[in-house]
């Protein structure tokens, strides 16, 4: 297996197949461990979490119907926006992944459990429990990888449109729900041939169909239900959802998009073994460190390594078997990519922004001596691209 290279050496050079054997090995005896103990007090921990989720949204919007006055506006926004978050992060996704169908409780099922998302469960599903934790971090087969519209990596060609991808990434956390079901649709690709795909159609009728039930639940139906509060009901509801969005893409952008997180190329995954697909997910996943109530916040996607090592177990032991995970790194000198949400989210970001800018760009309009050679530099990104064979493509950048 072979890495795009963003660093001199390969990260894994020093590893034998025998290691890469070995340490398939000793992940699935971890898996395996939790796969024996599940029981009861599991299932307590996924009730207990959707009970209090749903007490607290039913709370807040209760709240909400005194939303005229500002610290009902205040403390029902919050509590509603804790609720969505939690509704999304530690339960849905979790329970779309399969992680509670041991339990055989039709209601805590990956396959009757819809969410309040944009995206439909069965589209989902699909493109992120298939697509996105098989090809994990592999440019150009891994759509969450920038999600289509922007620069991953240094390797891919630069074009003068990635110099709108922090703004893009703005509007994407802004609008993350939404983003991820045209995502989820493959808009781009399907569009020019939408009138000819009636399985796309059929796709969009149903994201079409959850948008409006949702926008109706929170734009209409509760703010009516609030009175002479409507106006300011459908504000927290905005305002819940918004921040909702914001703190999943953040999350998201945390797990694969910081400095010193690998990404791959497609022929690398070919003949790919288990412990091949186990070392891809070690260095194309980060994690994010905090406080047990964080870590509940990001439907423990903070340990999004050993989420993505073991993506059907129970979420509440990924912090349980964490150290066990690092022991592997630390004996076969890997890097266990870790940072506090802050440090993920600046790093993640500043890489945005980087790859937005030709390879060594920022170096060279440092170096410029002049205003007149500064604005060379910057005038250089406008250009037109020279025209290059294929074998010279991967050199443009």
């Amino acid at each position: 297996m072979t890495t795009i290279q963003k660093k001199p050496e390969n990260p894994i050079a020093h590893l034998s197949r025998q290691d890469i054997e070995d340490i398939g090995e000793q992940l699935d005896a971890i898996r395996a461990s939790v796969i024996d103990s599940r029981g009861e007090e599991d299932a307590a921990y996924i009730r207990k979490v959707i009970d209090a989720q749903r007490s607290l949204e039913l709370a807040s919007r209760a709240v909400l119907l005194a939303s005229l006055f500002p610290p009902a506006w205040l403390a029902g926004t919050a509590g509603l926006s804790v609720a969505k978050i939690l509704e999304n992060m530690e339960i849905g996704h979790n329970v779309m992944h399969g992680q509670w169908d041991w339990m055989r409780d039709p209601k805590i099922h990956s396959t009757s459990w819809e969410w309040d998302n944009a995206s439909p469960a069965e589209l989902w599903k699909h493109s992120h429990n298939e697509l996105h934790h098989t090809y994990t971090n592999v440019v150009g087969k891994d759509n969450d990888l920038g999600y289509g519209i922007m620069r991953v990596d240094e390797e891919q060609r630069w074009m003068p449109f990635y110099l709108g991808q922090p703004l893009w990434n703005l509007i994407n956390a802004c609008f993350f729900e939404y983003g991820i079901a045209a995502y989820d649709l493959e808009l781009g690709k399907n569009w020019s041939t939408r009138k000819e795909n009636p399985e796309f159609q059929r796709q969009a009728a149903e994201v079409l169909k959850k948008i409006r039930a949702q926008a109706t639940k929170d734009y209409l139906v509760h703010p009516v239900l609030s009175g002479i509060s409507a106006p300011t009901t459908l504000a927290a509801n905005l305002t819940a959802n918004l921040v909702r969005n914001l703190w999943t893409h953040s999350v998201i952008i945390c797990g694969h998009f910081p400095e010193g997180v690998e990404t791959f190329e497609k022929a690398s995954i070919e003949g790919e073994t288990r412990g091949d697909w186990y070392v891809r997910q070690m260095l194309g996943a980060a994690n994010i460190t905090g406080s047990p109530f964080m870590h509940l916040m990001t439907g423990n996607l903070s340990f999004q390594i050993e989420h993505h090592l073991f993506p059907d177990l129970p979420s509440n032991r990924y912090a349980e078997i964490a150290p066990q995970v690092r022991a592997i790194f630390d004996r076969y000198d890997l890097r266990y990519a870790e940072g506090s949400l802050p440090r993920q989210v600046a790093s993640a970001w500043k890489k945005v922004v980087r790859l937005s800018l030709p390879n060594n760009f920022l170096k060279r309009a440092a170096s410029a001596r002049t205003p007149a050679a500064a604005v060379a530099t910057v005038t250089e990104l406008f250009a037109p691209a020279p025209r290059v064979g294929r074998g010279e493509e991967r050199q443009a950048a």
